[in-house]
């Protein structure tokens, strides 16, 4: 349950370049009157048009966007006049117009619908792309114009970008040498090429990694739905009469807790685990080893004794002290806890005979059963009050009606950029228009793993855009007309990331890189955390949970069950979780680069020092496949996902305390969080909204630890 934001820059400029005065460019004036992606889109709301939209129309678009830029950049650097916000810091922010939208379309398309061709392009770019990046934030001259403007004379939104735009361009070196500042780039051309790199890799690790069985008796104990859509994965990569089980980006994988053949467990496991470390085209560890030590020369570089010391600063947390303090809080607890679960199914494991070990590849498929005999509940009695479109549209939308009173209209006739993917516009509480929303559901060997959110259109009130915003799944896409099912957890997805949507819809900003999602990454899942607690809210639960075949409303005895077993297994959950939070923390706080060792004794060593080295218990992210961190931006960031989860437990216990996930609080929590974007001091904001600093104790008392 991610949050990625890929786009290039979230600005837009005002002029095109339009000159006659040689072929050349006249053929190429030409060429982008009629390119999609160089042309203001005509459809509601900037939405893109996908119809028209080729690839080859992306590698003008960028040739022309880079070199415009870079005009209107040296423009505003070289003015004479006395610096001010309009001509410096606004001129700044308005630039790149035809860039950003390309590269927005671009890395959308990358990440969910890929192809040869634009992965090559990706490639071909992603070092030039940096190079631009370091031309206008090494770019002595506009850094000094900048600097040069009195904030005292700025106020609201214009002294805040223009404070975000001094540390931009601090944060990425515009105080250094002109020798460093040369050695700067050449490491950010590098590191953005390893990037790229690593995200290639990985997309063939995981499709090289998918698993492959003979009879459906290996996979005993996956529905029929399961069964059939394995087969045709199977034939569709022509292994006609076989069954394939793709991978996750997870290390545990969904279909491990039904399984009942431990050898296919363990199969399944093992393929995901060691997917990315084969010694072949989808090895991704010489290319993180060498991320991981460019990074550290680049925070050096800047007087850092670490690349988590350089990253964090503009944080929340500050530090990579105060991220490792409240990681080290909860770790203790965690994995205690973490250790009784394992006994206790170590037990039952014992009183059925087993004769084995537990193992990361038995875990949730006897955790099930544990909270079967616990809370006398099973997922295959939940999962059909569970179809996809019920859950979306009587579930997640009706929830933002309930809190909120938007409201949503499918919309068929604006393209997609593919057919699994759906539109809807949505209304605000007064029922004026208020946004364009994509959701693209199902998995492919083309899309990245995960789930996230993104932007195509950044609300902004000086540009007049009100936001195009798309959620990216990976479900399993149902064949032969079965209903699409999902579990529990997905459907905390479909919550969660859609709170990162809400994040984006009530932006109230005047500019587009204050704008919505674009706050710190130990902020930003607090919005999409506390939208996970309306999947569960009485009211709610009952709009959606319908059985898809009878309708009817799942049962209260089947609720209260969900309810009593709420925390269960979540020393396991926390410390996966932990785990590879620490991991991240590990390769980013190293100070010297001799202790850097290979991948996999790195990581080894990282997690038996923080005491996160828990046999039954593999961190979320194996180092090989650790996308969030090598390709993802969240770089020294994990640890984000448990300091924004502080920060929802501190909230959600003032909402429990103020009467719960009402329309009253959930018009609070959009005034003082979901609408501020990057525009106030967001320490503030939450206190604000709960009264008091961040503290750990919610996070215990809410995870049972």
């Amino acid at each position: 349950m991610t949050l990625f934001t890929k786009n290039f820059r979230n600005c837009t400029a005002a002029v095109m370049l339009v000159a006659f005065s040689s072929p050349h460019v006249f053929a190429q004036t030409n060429s982008t009157m009629n390119n999609p992606l160089l042309q203001k889109s005509t459809l509601q709301y900037q939405a893109p048009p996908f119809n028209l939209i080729k690839n080859e129309h992306f590698k003008p678009a960028f040739d022309f966007g880079l070199k415009k830029q870079e005009e209107e950049i040296e423009k505003i650097a070289n003015n004479t006049a006395k610096p001010t916000f309009e001509n410096t810091v606004l001129a700044l922010e308005l630039s790149g117009k035809d860039l950003n939208r390309a590269t927005t379309v671009f890395s959308n398309l990358t990440g969910s619908n890929t192809n040869d061709e634009l992965q090559k392009l990706e490639k071909e770019y992603a070092a030039i792309f940096a190079a631009h990046r370091d031309k206008i934030y090494l770019n002595s001259k506009l850094y000094q114009r900048i600097k040069a403007i009195n904030l005292g004379s700025l106020k609201g939104e214009d002294k805040k970008l223009t404070e975000h735009y001094l540390e931009v361009f601090e944060l990425a070196g515009a105080n250094l040498s002109e020798a460093d500042k040369a050695k700067m780039k050449a490491i950010n051309s590098e590191l953005a090429v390893l990037s790229t790199a690593f995200g290639s890799k990985l997309l063939i690790a995981r499709k090289n990694g998918a698993v492959l069985f003979d009879s459906p008796s290996d996979l005993d104990g996956l529905s029929q739905q399961e069964i059939d859509a394995a087969k045709e994965l199977a034939t569709n990569a022509g292994q006609s009469g076989k069954y394939l089980i793709s991978l996750q980006n997870t290390t545990q994988q969904p279909v491990l807790q039904n399984l009942k053949n431990r050898a296919s467990r363990e199969k399944i496991f093992k393929a995901s685990w060691s997917r990315a470390e084969k010694n072949d085209d989808g090895d991704t560890r010489a290319t993180l080893e060498k991320m991981a030590r460019l990074r550290l020369q680049k925070a050096q570089l800047m007087g850092k004794k670490s690349f988590a010391e350089w990253k964090i600063q503009d944080q929340m947390a500050k530090t990579p002290e105060a991220a490792m303090t409240l990681l080290a809080e909860i770790a203790a607890p965690a994995v205690k806890k973490a250790k009784l679960e394992a006994k206790e199914i170590q037990t039952l494991i014992d009183s059925q005979n087993g004769g084995f070990k537990l193992e990361p590849w038995d875990w949730n498929f006897y955790a099930e059963q544990v909270r079967k005999e616990k809370y006398d509940l099973d997922e295959s009695q939940i999962k059909p009050y569970f179809e996809i479109k019920t859950v979306l549209e009587k579930g997640v939308f009706y929830a933002a009606k309930q809190m909120y009173g938007i409201t949503f209209k499918e919309r068929k006739d604006l393209p997609v950029y593919h057919s699994d993917v759906v539109v809807y516009e949505v209304f605000d509480k007064d029922g004026s228009s208020m946004a364009i929303y994509y959701l693209d559901f199902y998995t492919r060997d083309n899309k990245r793993g995960g789930a996230w959110m993104s932007s195509f259109v950044k609300q902004s009130h000086y540009l007049k855009q009100k936001p195009v915003i798309v959620n990216v799944y990976n479900f399993e896409k149902p064949v032969n007309n079965n209903p699409s099912l999902v579990s529990f957890d997905n459907v905390i997805t479909m919550f969660h990331e859609f709170g990162h949507t809400l994040h984006g819809l009530f932006a109230n900003q005047q500019y587009a890189t204050l704008s919505g999602t674009s706050v710190p990454r130990d902020f930003v899942e607090f919005p999409s955390q506390i939208n996970e607690h309306a999947a569960l809210d009485p009211v709610i639960l009952k709009n959606y949970a319908l059985h898809y075949q009878t309708k009817e409303v799942i049962p209260q005895a089947l609720i209260d069950k969900i309810k009593k077993s709420e925390t269960f297994n979540s020393g396991y959950n926390v410390t996966e979780l932990l785990a590879a939070s620490t991991l991240d923390m590990a390769w980013h706080t190293v100070t010297n680069e001799a202790d850097f060792k290979p991948t996999l004794t790195f990581e080894t060593e990282a997690l038996k020092k923080y005491g996160l080295l828990v046999d039954e218990v593999p961190t979320r992210y194996h180092s090989p496949y650790f996308a969030h961190i090598f390709s993802g931006g969240y770089s020294a960031g994990y640890y984000a996902y448990t300091w924004s989860k502080t920060l929802d437990y501190n909230a959600y216990d003032w909402i429990k305390t103020h009467g719960g996930m009402t329309r009253e609080n959930g018009e609070r929590f959009r005034k003082y969080i979901l609408s501020v974007g990057n525009s106030v001091d967001l320490n503030k904001a939450f206190t604000d909204f709960v009264g008091h600093e961040m503290q750990v104790k919610p996070y215990l008392e809410n995870e049972d630890l």
